[in-house]
Order: C-alpha cells, then sequence, then structure tokens
C-alpha cells in the first residue's frame, strides 16, 4: 500500500464512520492506522491502545487497524472488547490506565449506529482527535506520506481499574441512604455490557440488569438511549420492578439516556440540571456547559445555582476542547454525552455519569423523581432532521441569519442560528457529519411551539428550503 484515498463521506467533525461492505473497508482502517500512527510519531510517540466495540465487523476492521499502526513504527497495546470511555480512561494521562506509557488511542466502533455501520474514534495526547485532524488523516493517506517501522503488540486489561476509577464517583458517600436504591440498566447489548455487570456488582442498592450480553446484531433495540422508542424495555422493568430510575447506554457507552420512577424519560439536559447542582453544590460560581441544543431552562438553572451557564457548539470534540479552555467542570449535550472534569478526567463517559446520578441522589438528598418533578414543564420538538444539497447545507442558514440580523432578531449564532422569542427559542443548524438541517424548538406551550414552527417554516421557505412535515 504506497497511498489510500477514503469514501468521501466517512472523515466526519468527530471520529470516521461508514458503512462497512460498502464505504467503509479494511484497507480504510489499514490506511487509518498507518496514517494516525504517523502522526503520533511525528509528535514523539510511540505507542498507542487500541480498544472495540462488540460488532460483527469490528474484528476485521482492528486487526487491519493494528497492522496499520504497526507498519508506521508505532507499539500497540490491545485492550480488548469495552466500552470507548474505557479507552479513554486508557490514554489519558493521570487516570490510572496506561498513559503516558501509551501516547493516543483508538476505538473500533460504530457508536449509536446501526449494526453494519462501524468506524474510529482517536484521541492523542490526552485530548480529542477530531476536525483538522481528522480531514489531516486524509492528506496523509492520499500523499502515502507514512513513516514506516516495525511496532509491537502487547495485550492488557484495564478493566479492573476503570471500575475501581467509576466507584471512586462515590467517595465520601454513606451507602445507608444508597443501600435501599432500586435502579435498572439497559445496556442494549452494546460493548458496555460485561463493565455493566462488574460494575453493579460492587455498586449499593439492587440492580435490574437488561441486554448486558454484547450482540453486534443488537437483537433486542437499537442502541441509542436518546430515541423514545429504543426505552421500552427499560421502562417496563421500572415499572414491573418498582424501581427508583433507569439507565440505558449506546453501542459504545458514551451516551446515557435515564427515565424516572414514573418511567418519564429524562432528557439529557434535565439530567445535566441535576448533575449541575450537584456540582455547583461544592465549585459555586463554576462554568457549566451545554449544547445549542438544550432547553433555555436549563441555562437559567444554572444561573439560579449560582454557575455560570455557556451555550456551546454541538459535538463531544467541541465540547471537551471548551471544558479545558473555560475550565468548566461539567458539560453535555442533547445527544446524551455527559462530561465531568470534576473529579474525573473531563471525557464523555456515560458509565461514570451513571454513578453520578446515583451519587447526586445521596449528596442532594433528593430522588431522581423528585427532582423531575420539580423542574418546570416545557414544550418541545424532537430534534427534526431533513435532507439538504451539500452544497446548500450552510449557505442556507447563512442567508436565514443575515435575514434575522436585517430583522433586528435576538440570534445567538455560536453553532447555526438560535432565535429567541416571547414564546420560547428555535434553532436551525447544519450537521457537522451529514447533508442534513437540524431543526429544534422549545415554548411553555403547544401554542407558542405552533408560532414558534410557523416561523421556521416562513424563514425557510423565504430562502427556498421546505421543511418535510
Amino acid at each position: 500500500m504506497t497511498a489510500h484515498r477514503f469514501h468521501p463521506s466517512i472523515l466526519r467533525e468527530y471520529d470516521i464512520r461508514g458503512v462497512f461492505g460498502e464505504t467503509l473497508s479494511a484497507d480504510d482502517a489499514r490506511a487509518v492506522g498507518r496514517s494516525f500512527g504517523s502522526v503520533v510519531r511525528s509528535r514523539g510517540g510511540s505507542r498507542v491502545a487500541v480498544g472495540c466495540d462488540g460488532r460483527i465487523s469490528t474484528p476485521v476492521l482492528e486487526h487491519a487497524l493494528i497492522d496499520g499502526l504497526t507498519a508506521s513504527g508505532v507499539d500497540v497495546v490491545r485492550i480488548g472488547l469495552g466500552p470507548s470511555p474505557m479507552l479513554y480512561f486508557a490514554a489519558t494521562p493521570g487516570s490510572g490506565g496506561l498513559a503516558p506509557e501509551v501516547q493516543g488511542g483508538v476505538q473500533v466502533t460504530g457508536s449509536h449506529n446501526p449494526a453494519n455501520h462501524n468506524g474510529f474514534k482517536m484521541v492523542l495526547e490526552g485530548a480529542p482527535f477530531f476536525g483538522t485532524d481528522i480531514v489531516d488523516l486524509g492528506r496523509i493517506a492520499a500523499e502515502g506520506a507514512w513513516t514506516s517501522g516495525n511496532g509491537r503488540i502487547e495485550d492488557a486489561d484495564v478493566s479492573a481499574e476503570y471500575v475501581d476509577c467509576l466507584i471512586g464517583a462515590l467517595d465520601g458517600l454513606s451507602h445507608g441512604p444508597l443501600d435501599s436504591l432500586a435502579i435498572g440498566w439497559d445496556a442494549g447489548n452494546g460493548a458496555a455490557g460485561p463493565l455493566i455487570e462488574a460494575l453493579t456488582a460492587r455498586l449499593p442498592g439492587r440492580h435490574v440488569l437488561l441486554h448486558t450480553r454484547v450482540d453486534g446484531h443488537f437483537p433486542n433495540h437499537h442502541p441509542d438511549p436518546t430515541v423514545e422508542t429504543n426505552l421500552s424495555d427499560l421502562r417496563r422493568a421500572v415499572a414491573d420492578g418498582s424501581l427508583d430510575f433507569g439507565l440505558a447506554f449506546d453501542g459504545d457507552g458514551d451516551r446515557i439516556g435515564a427515565v424516572d420512577g414514573k418511567g418519564r424519560v429524562l432528557w439529557a439536559d434535565q439530567l445535566l440540571t441535576i448533575f449541575a447542582e450537584e456540582v455547583l453544590q461544592e465549585r459555586p460560581n463554576s462554568t457549566v456547559i451545554a449544547d445549542v441544543k438544550a432547553s433555555s431552562t436549563l441555562f437559567a438553572r444554572i444561573a439560579e445555582l449560582g454557575g455560570v451557564p455557556l451555550m456551546w457548539k454541538t459535538g463531544h470534540s467541541p465540547i471537551k476542547s471548551k471544558m479545558k479552555e473555560t475550565s468548566a467542570p461539567l458539560a453535555g449535550e442533547m445527544s446524551g454525552h455527559m462530561f465531568f472534569a470534576d473529579k474525573y478526567f473531563g471525557y464523555d463517559d456515560a458509565l461514570y455519569a451513571a454513578v453520578r446520578l446515583i451519587a447526586a441522589t445521596g449528596r442532594l438528598g433528593k430522588s431522581v423523581t423528585a427532582m423531575r418533578d420539580a423542574m418546570p414543564h416545557m414544550v418541545a420538538t424532537p430534534e427534526m432532521r431533513f435532507a439538504v444539497l451539500r452544497e446548500r447545507k450552510v449557505a442556507v442558514v447563512d442567508e436565514v441569519l443575515a435575514a434575522l440580523r436585517r430583522d433586528g432578531s435576538s440570534v445567538n449564532d455560536t453553532d447555526g442560528v438560535r432565535v429567541d422569542t416571547p414564546d420560547g427559542w428555535w434553532l436551525l443548524r447544519p450537521s457537522n457529519t451529514e447533508d442534513v438541517l437540524v431543526v429544534r424548538a422549545e415554548a411553555s406551550d403547544e401554542g407558542g411551539l405552533a408560532r414558534l414552527m410557523a416561523e421556521v417554516d416562513a424563514r425557510l421557505d423565504a430562502v427556498g428550503i421546505r421543511r418535510p412535515v
């Protein structure tokens, strides 16, 4: 292999992702390894950790990835099957994992996507590897500008150290009140299943486990806990077992979903409200970050609790980078990624977030259901996504933004356009990973929501776009 060109659709903003056998192949995996290994060596590194999820195509891709890494002269430490956060743990300095002996990490995973998808998430020197970094991998591969060598391969098991670290979220808490908790866990047949079994065996309380057997076909339901229909099994378990709350996870364990004791979904911004109350008790005046899709009630609540709310761009990599820049101890986004730099390492880890939710009930002295009861009632659309031509995707948002500014509207352009009105707010943004536009709106009642959506549609009509209804 002297050079390689990737399918143009697979080099995404935050990771590399495609359909195995169509846009993603073993040759792509080998080129990813060769290119990433070359970047590691250019920065003075020599060892990379590799983890993987449980998809059917993962063994083939992992093998080819490691071939590429070792051909670049990088040594590989295989940590095996597990969630992406375990790979981050292994590659993060100071975590108790493998760093600084390893300088980077690659997880072979299709994340929350359908079973025939797969891809790669990468970290380097304890920081997310995204955006222009991924574009640069494409350039290196196309030019064949690779380093060469004969790296070695070894295996390491970091799972026990990782679970120890997760359990640390309960440090300082009396287990007495927690012993009475009853919690449901739905692993969705994803890579987090075995770790959930190991974790819950050591947690206080009673735990009901669903779908912890890793199965790349995902026979029970799709592994994305931010889609309400995927929470049906968890809701049933909570109701049947009179559980206090339930937790759900995506295919690689970096997205969390939850339902309370009444079976109501706690969306990510509602979970972040709970986490913010706990964190701000000990760290008043701290910055808490949420993405532009989050409820206005979250930002108001952060301020009410004595924190500094910061609205930022959607995407786990931009969020992590902004956390470092602002020294924020906590962040989250509506896709279910939760980031704790408070007593943790700042990367998105759904298992850690789960243990922090247990800890919050103890530290705040409130049940998850009671905290959900206390939240303001708002009505919101789901995230609406619709296809547009690639060349129009960004231009449409720019044209709408220009018109809003001419009209003197209250606009936040952090990531697309988010418009405040007396009824609430609406958002229009281009997806970073697909040729789609994203719309969301929130109001205090259905009438207000209808008016917001009418404004969205009028703004889109004015630039020649019709939103499918």
